[in-house]
């Protein structure tokens, strides 16, 4: 370990938590060695793909700690109030002269390491952030300069013969318990490279087996000659948002992206890897709680010709472009490395405008000691961090976009598409989302286009940031005409929620709704496809205008038919069974997407602050608000219908079509926001006797308890988001999102019968329109 500052002071490390929490204090690294206080530092691996061997360093002989012995390729202290990635560059750029970017790092996992050296002078209690850099072939050691200080040679050395080192604990090496944690490293490489292809791509064909596959259609009866040149337009500026979103998702994202892609042909397991890797846009699996299909030996490679000393002959590394095992929950919104008292204690020191931005809808988390990881200089703890607009961090891609925006809106005769397309299109020059949105609300047109950034269900961290995304369709005049009573009766909806008149708004303006049929869509739309969707999520517009809503009929009746119906067969019981059908299921979608813009938004705080929920609730906004949007959703079908609003007969079908889609939603995950609620749900109801499990293990609704089961669950979640109280939301997430045993009966019994957890839809509609054009 070397010191990152060059002065004579004595570095200083951020003691931990035995949890690895900041406790906001620091100290000199003698005393955190002496007080055996907890500390973070790195551990960088280097691991030839070619040869199957790790890179170790011969420790110095004047190390305070292991002199003279074979250790780790690199490692060292994180100094107080730096990050761990950018730690691990420099310490492998200080003790070996090797420069590498971001995405050469894999994190693997954090170990706590425990140990009393030096007649119990050195006490070393340490959370080390385990890193991979995989490289193709081994990096020739005349490549390296070392730093003699801290490095006296370097070697190779396979993966068997350094396990068996440490197995019979040779003196030469640093000891390492292959039992302990530290055994994950041994075992996640002979995992990766050490089986056969036959079993991953069986599992890969499984679980391309879960998603059926539908041709959308759309009929363009109606349109104009100029407004089908616009959709051409349109479809090109819509792939341009699968673009960003790649890039949203993980640094290495689009590079990985690229390279399937490209290898698609090489083999039937290549195919596999790519046709899964296109339904979830990232190589972790969205059915699957975000567990890992791809791991970084399937990753791209990537030359760095200058990253050591120059070694004739010898053209660079080559390098595989990692991603980690875990999805980070910050995506690549924030620093992979920063956790959230990093965050908060950043956004303290701003003022109020510049903590609207960070914590806003569209902007990206940066750090400057990113831009100069190499240089001495060292960056202060309370600038690292900075933000930069979507606007300049995807500038390239939305330039082109808005271009493409602004054809379009010159060619189309309808005001409104007009309006839309090109304030979009300026959104996407000024970062200024709010007057496009207004335009998107206020849209009538024969064209529907929502394109732009909108949901933050990536953001897991902290739930602020957008993702972008496109749905172009043609909207459906007579079905949209039919849906209109709903939009309509929001604020006496609002008025009569179960929920104390406090946390009620007085004013909700009525929700337009339109029911299109989907021509194309991308971006943020990756596994389970939505079948609506509810818009803005900007506060100030809910507040102000309301929402709007987008209901995507052909998806819904593909989901319907292929999905629902047949889940309805498997689990519902006999008796109740012909009770599921199309127009409850719609209908139930149709209030789901009008109840996101009733309740709690803009809320005030016990101290007379204002706020929102978002703000408030953060990581768990999502998965209460998809909750909520659904049980309130049902609450308000049965009001309206004792107003006499809708049919009575729609009562039982709708309930028991909201228990099959239980689930239907259920199956996305428990790490996705709509699974997380609809499992809130299904475990309340189940608890209150609403739903019944039989012997022959179908469920049934049982219509003497399901109304107050439903008023009791919406008044809950309503009264959690009133009061902005994050620790009720957790303690009613923790308790009722878990896979109990009725579900996982009801989920293997489908998995037995292979009913289709959702759908892969393909477009030919704007296939052939683009193949006019070209």
């Amino acid at each position: 370990m070397s010191a990152t500052d060059h002065s004579n002071e004595e570095e200083r490390f951020d003691v931990l938590t035995k949890t690895g929490q900041k406790t906001g204090i620091s100290k000199p690294r003698g005393a955190v060695h002496r007080d055996g206080d907890y500390h973070r530092a790195v551990h960088v691996w280097i691991f030839a793909e070619s040869t199957q061997e790790l890179l170790l360093q011969k420790r110095a002989d004047c190390k305070d700690s292991w002199p003279g012995l074979w250790d780790i390729s690199s490692a060292g202290h994180i100094s107080a109030g730096d990050s761990s990635l950018i730690t691990a560059r420099r310490e492998l750029q200080e003790e070996l002269g090797l420069t590498l970017p971001n995405d050469a790092f894999e994190l693997l996992f954090v170990f706590l390491q425990q140990s009393v050296t030096n007649n119990g002078n050195f006490i070393n209690n340490e959370f080390d952030d385990v890193y991979l850099v995989t490289t193709v072939s081994p990096i020739p050691l005349e490549a390296f300069t070392l730093q003699e200080s801290e490095v006296s040679a370097v070697k190779y050395i396979s993966i068997e013969e350094y396990k068996q080192a440490l197995a019979k604990e040779d003196p030469e090496y640093v000891s390492y318990s292959l039992e302990g944690q530290y055994g994950q490293l041994f075992d996640i490489i002979m995992k990766r490279y050490h089986c056969n292809v036959e079993a991953p791509s069986l599992d890969l064909q499984k679980k391309l087996n879960r998603y059926a596959p539908i041709s959308l259609t759309a009929e363009l009866t109606g349109l104009t000659k100029e407004d089908k040149e616009a959709l051409v337009l349109l479809i090109h500026a819509a792939r341009m948002m699968d673009d960003i979103f790649h890039q949203q998702v993980l640094f290495s994202n689009p590079s990985l992206r690229e390279w399937l892609k490209g290898n698609a042909h090489k083999s039937h397991f290549d195919k596999l890897k790519w046709s899964y890797y296109s339904v979830n846009k990232s190589p972790w699996s969205c059915l699957d709680e975000n567990e890992a299909f791809l791991t970084t030996a399937d990753a791209a490679i990537r030359l760095l010709p200058e990253s050591t000393k120059p070694i004739p002959g010898w053209n660079g590394i080559e390098y595989k472009a990692a991603f980690p095992l875990k999805k980070p929950p910050g995506a690549n919104f924030y620093p992979s490395d920063m956790d959230k008292m990093e965050f908060e204690l950043w956004t303290k020191g701003l003022s109020g405008d510049e903590k609207q931005d960070v914590a806003g809808f569209f902007s990206v988390i940066k750090r400057h000691s990113d831009l100069h990881s190499n240089s001495n200089n060292k960056v202060t703890p309370s600038s690292d961090l900075y933000s930069i607009p979507y606007s300049q961090e995807y500038s390239a891609i939305l330039a082109k976009a808005a271009e493409l925006l602004h054809k379009a809106g010159d060619l189309t005769s309808s005001p409104s598409l007009k309006k839309l397309l090109h304030s979009k299109a300026d959104a996407f020059l000024s970062n200024d989302y709010y007057d496009s949105d207004i335009a998107w609300m206020e849209l009538d047109s024969k064209v529907d286009v929502t394109i732009g950034p909108y949901e933050t269900y990536e953001d897991v961290l902290f739930g602020y940031k957008a993702t972008f995304e496109a749905f172009i369709g043609i909207r459906d005049d007579k079905a949209t005409a039919q849906v209109k009573l709903f939009g309509d009766h929001l604020q006496i909806l609002e008025q009569n929620l179960p929920l104390d008149n406090i946390y009620k708004s007085s004013e909700v303006i009525s929700a337009p709704i339109r029911v299109v049929h989907l021509v194309y869509n991308s971006g943020d739309v990756k596994g389970p496809q939505t079948v609506a969707f509810n818009l803005p999520n900007d506060e100030r517009i809910v507040k102000d205008r309301g929402t709007s809503m987008v209901m995507l009929k052909n998806v819904s009746e593909a989901k319907f038919k292929l999905i629902l119906q047949p889940i309805a067969d498997v689990c519902i019981i006999k008796e109740q069974r012909e009770l599921v059908d199309f127009d409850s299921f719609f209908t139930h979608t149709i209030c789901h997407e009008c109840c996101h813009g009733i309740g709690p938004h803009t809320i005030t705080l016990p101290d007379g602050q204002k706020s929102t929920v978002r703000l408030e609730l953060q990581e768990l906004h999502s998965a209460l608000e998809e909750a909520k949007a659904d049980i309130v959703g049902l609450w308000a079908l049965k009001f309206l219908i004792d107003k006499d609003e809708l049919p009575k007969s729609l009562v039982k079908s709708m309930y028991v079509s909201y228990l099959a889609g239980c689930f239907r939603s259920v199956r996305f995950g428990l790490e996705e926001a709509h699974g997380k609620g609809q499992a809130l749900q299904f475990n309340w109801l189940f608890e209150k006797g609403a739903f019944v499990l039989h012997p022959d293990e179908t469920f049934s609704v049982d219509f003497d308890k399901i109304e107050d089961a439903v008023e009791g669950l919406s008044r809950v979640i309503l009264t959690t988001q009133g009061k902005g109280d994050k620790d009720a939301a957790r303690q009613l997430l923790t308790k009722y999102c878990v896979m109990t045993q009725p579900l996982k009966l009801a989920l293997k019994k489908l998995e037995m019968v292979q009913v289709p957890v959702d759908i892969i839809p393909d477009f030919p509609v704007a296939d052939k329109l683009l193949q006019e054009k070209s």
